[in-house]
């Protein structure tokens, strides 16, 4: 279906002037024959365009929307769009939780037809996700479809008699023993929360799920305590081991047919699934360190700059990425903040069990960042820079500390000179509680 928008008269960037440009030139090109060897005849039909001519036009279109409206033309080009897009992935849409859209590289917003899509709480790849007290789905606005999912309401413990164990402090207060488990959660400050959801194949979703992140944490704190979580589509319930040991988790991403989640001490862990015998249902069987990271945690203070770390998982080009962002809220004279951001990237070396530092992304890659979703795409077929990272500043961790007035925007950080750039500065909201889920929507899935 072709999105309900239009492109804009002029371009706000470089990107967008580059593509439009490109396309101009293009279909000059394919009208020119047609208008020197038939002057007086009347247009043939967009359909009697060679597919192969179709194609090139197609690949200098890297927004969604570009594409969406080349689909609609006629169906020999739809079925070429089709094509085409599962071997080149367009750039991902930038969303807002108020339901507005942009397509990258525009500049200009636009909304989906039909259903809403305000008032999401993450993103799973080219699905939105919904979760209530009395249920959960996910919709995708691409194809329309929806997947229904429990409410985290209903959990099914494993073992199914589990009970709350806790130990006493010399002081007489209670604590958990031997450390938190699910069993914990529910009594802790605040309210579940899903902070990550992975669509793992049709039949297998994986989530992080938690407590709303306390007022009282250090602010290096993603959030408290979280547990993996399991269930089919359209299952009555999630599955949890009740007794494994919750951590910090900060990331979670499905590799080579297997789960991976990253603890805020650079531990990564794989996730075995199993069956249950019973149902039939998928669960957590074992939880596996592969690789021991670096413990560094920063305890950021009112006094001083230290930053705050943040940590994602993407796979790129067959390779399992760890990248480190690290994070500077330092206090100016007059009062404001001034925000800093540096990287660092990481391949796991499954075979040493360890992370290795790497330099570069790729000359045709850019990381597309976000805590509810992250990507790697390929840029070099569209005459793109590459060796970037586009990054928001969607965090939970600064907003706890400060309050945000001011807009934001998305970002890129330059891996070859360590700088930042407002790639698109015509794209803002607003940084506060209700706009702080802003999200990459990835529309090849």
């Amino acid at each position: 279906h072709a999105l309900q928008c239009r492109l804009p008269a002029r371009g706000g960037d470089v990107l967008m002037h580059d593509v439009l440009c490109r396309r101009r030139l293009l279909l000059s090109i394919l009208a020119g024959p047609m208008a020197e060897t038939q002057p007086r005849s009347p247009p043939p039909s967009w359909s009697a365009i060679p597919l192969d001519l179709a194609s090139l036009v197609l690949r200098l279109l890297p927004a969604y929307a570009d594409r969406a409206r080349f689909a609609a033309v006629c169906p020999q080009w739809r079925d070429v769009a089709q094509q085409f897009l599962r071997l080149h992935p367009p750039l991902p849409l930038l969303a807002l939780p108020d339901g507005t859209f942009y397509s990258l590289p525009y500049a200009k917003p636009f909304r989906f037809p039909g259903f809403g899509f305000a008032g999401y709480q993450g993103v799973c790849g080219s699905w939105l996700v919904f979760p209530r007290d009395d249920e959960c789905f996910l919709h995708d606005p691409f194809a329309r479809a929806t997947v229904r999912l429990p409410p985290l309401s209903r959990v099914r413990l494993r073992p199914s008699n589990a009970v709350q164990k806790w130990t006493k402090w010399e002081d007489g207060e209670r604590s958990p023993d031997p450390y938190t488990t699910w069993m914990h959660i529910e009594d802790m400050e605040g309210k579940l929360r899903m902070s990550k959801i992975i669509l793992c194949s049709p039949n297998l979703v994986a989530a992080l799920v938690g407590v709303g992140r306390p007022c009282h944490l250090p602010i290096c704190h993603p959030g408290g305590p979280s547990q993996i979580l399991m269930c089919q589509p359209g299952a009555s319930s999630w599955s949890v081991r009740a007794y494994d040991k919750c951590r910090l988790y900060e990331d979670m991403a499905f590799y080579q047919g297997k789960l991976y989640a990253i603890a805020n001490d650079e531990n990564l862990f794989v996730v075995n699934i199993s069956q249950d015998q019973c149902t039939g249902d998928p669960q957590v069987s074992r939880v596996g360190q592969v690789i021991k990271g670096d413990p560094w945690q920063t305890v950021a203070s009112e006094d001083d700059n230290t930053p705050g770390k943040k940590l994602y998982l993407v796979e790129s080009r067959g390779k399992l990425l760890m990248v480190c962002r690290k994070i500077w809220v330092p206090e100016l004279e007059d009062g404001d903040f001034s925000f800093g951001n540096e990287f660092e990237v990481f391949e796991a070396d499954f075979e040493h069990s360890r992370w290795v530092k790497v330099t570069t992304v790729g000359d045709d890659q850019v990381l597309f960042l976000g805590r509810r979703c992250s990507r790697a795409v390929s840029v070099s077929q569209y005459g793109l820079p590459g060796d970037r990272i586009f990054f928001l500043d969607d965090d939970e961790v600064n907003r706890v500390k400060y309050g945000y007035d001011e807009n934001t925007f998305c970002s890129a950080y330059n891996m070859r000179d360590g700088k930042v750039s407002s790639p698109h500065p015509m794209i803002s909201w607003k940084r506060c509680d209700e706009m702080c889920l802003a999200a990459w929507l990835f529309p090849q899935d």
